[in-house]
């Protein structure tokens, strides 16, 4: 197919593109297959940055493409919603760098190696998910570089009136409390033991029913918000909590796992210390609630997230204004 009008940097998108859609009909690279596992990292200096297409994920993929422009690389970014589409990409180095969440990626890799029914490994240890995962991911030809300090996990907010009537900070004083809690949350939170049935057995907390509403959605938060619901599953980088008049209470006994943000390369292409260098850069500012707020600009406030990554690494002197 014949792309003259295009500029060179979507002609490479949309080549990648094309290149994942034929990636959909494969399971990816056999492990046996991959050769290039003991080779020497890689350092491409043409990167292709995958995005899981929501508003974090695109924001992390356009930090990453700017720091590692600074670093000398040229970049593109490719939006894939699906994981089975892009993790068999990044191993076969059609996608480079992709941003992931360290607790969920390893229970994922671990699915992949070992079934559907293999025991989790991500766990709320961050070294103990980082081991499992880096241990899971290195027969693929994928390095693990470091996480930083932002972290998105579940995590459970009350409406803040609730909190002060009660003195409610964390998930302990509600269990404590022995009030009877009505959870907005998706209906597999029944089953889930990071949800209902872990609410119950490490905090004690009286969870009388499971409103189907979703994760963090807008009705969840309006159930919790009008007193229907008294609680609400969502994320420590859910940006519309003061919306809704709702604060998260601390999980204080560490029942969600270490879903820390971690990029994840393609050994090959891009496991070099120029790599590594550049996004490390990013590890010693980022934090979970730089992450809320820059949601919040994108989904609220209708901001691109191009533009909010760059003004965000400019304020942190992380890449020259211009």
């Amino acid at each position: 197919m014949s792309l003259p009008s295009l500029p060179i940097r979507a002609r490479r998108a949309l080549a990648g593109l094309v290149l994942l859609a034929a990636t959909a009909c494969t399971t990816g690279p056999s492990l046996e297959n991959q050769g290039e596992v003991t080779a020497p990292p890689g350092d491409s200096k043409e990167l292709t940055i995958g995005s899981a297409g929501f508003t974090e994920s695109d924001l992390l993929a356009q930090m990453y493409a700017l720091l590692l422009e600074r670093a000398g690389y040229s970049t593109d970014i490719i939006s894939v919603t699906n994981r089975e589409i892009y993790e068999p990409a990044l191993e076969s180095g059609q996608i480079d760098v992709v941003p992931e969440y360290a607790a969920t990626f390893a229970d994922w890799l671990n699915a992949k190696a070992n079934g559907a029914d293999a025991a989790p490994v991500g766990s709320p240890d961050l070294a103990v998910t980082m081991k499992a995962l880096r241990a899971l991911a290195a027969p693929r030809g994928l390095t693990v570089l470091d996480p930083g300090r932002a972290v998105d996990q579940n995590a459970f907010a009350v409406a803040a009136s609730y909190a002060k009537k009660h003195d409610l900070k964390t998930l302990s004083d509600l269990g404590r409390a022995n009030l009877p809690v009505r959870l907005a949350a998706g209906d597999e939170c029944v089953q889930r033991p990071y949800c209902a049935p872990g609410l119950e057995k490490t905090y004690g907390i009286d969870i009388v029913a499971v409103d189907p509403k979703g994760v963090g959605t807008t009705q969840a938060k309006q159930a919790v918000q009008n007193g229907q619901d008294q609680m609400v599953l969502t994320t420590t980088t859910d940006a519309t909590l003061d919306a809704f008049g709702l604060v998260l209470l601390a999980d204080d006994k560490k029942l969600q796992n270490a879903d820390y943000v971690v990029p994840v390369v393609n050994r090959a292409r891009a496991g070099s210390d120029g790599v590594r260098d550049a996004l490390d850069r990013l590890n010693t500012v980022l934090t979970t609630a730089d992450l809320a707020s820059m949601n919040e600009q994108v989904d609220s406030w209708r901001r691109l997230p191009e533009d909010v990554a760059r003004t965000y690494l400019e304020s942190k002197k992380l890449i020259p204004k211009g």
